[in-house]
């Protein structure tokens, strides 16, 4: 349902958020034009989630506990190796 109200009126703005709340259209009005349509906020899309503990528990403890802090043998081996590759 659509309520109209016009703004020289003297409807106090709790009932008109009440009324919003409840699912209605608000629409406020000036001289039969319509100005501003009334609706509820919505919450920021930018808004991360909350982080919830224990969410990979299901997986159990790390069978390796040191294994992000052990460096990458990849690495290690391009680091002492040669800087420019030998061309066969």
């Amino acid at each position: 349902m659509t309520i109209r109200v016009d703004i020289a009126s003297e409807t106090p703005l709790a009932e008109l958020v009440a009324h919003v709340k409840a699912g209605e259209e608000v629409l406020l009005t000036q001289d039969g034009q319509d100005v501003v349509a009334l609706s509820i906020a919505k919450q920021d899309a930018n808004e991360r989630p909350r982080r919830v503990p224990g969410a990979w528990a299901k997986y159990g403890p790390l069978e390796d506990p040191y294994l992000f802090l052990r460096p990458d043998p990849e690495l290690e081996e391009a680091a002492h190796g040669p800087i420019f590759p030998v061309q066969e």
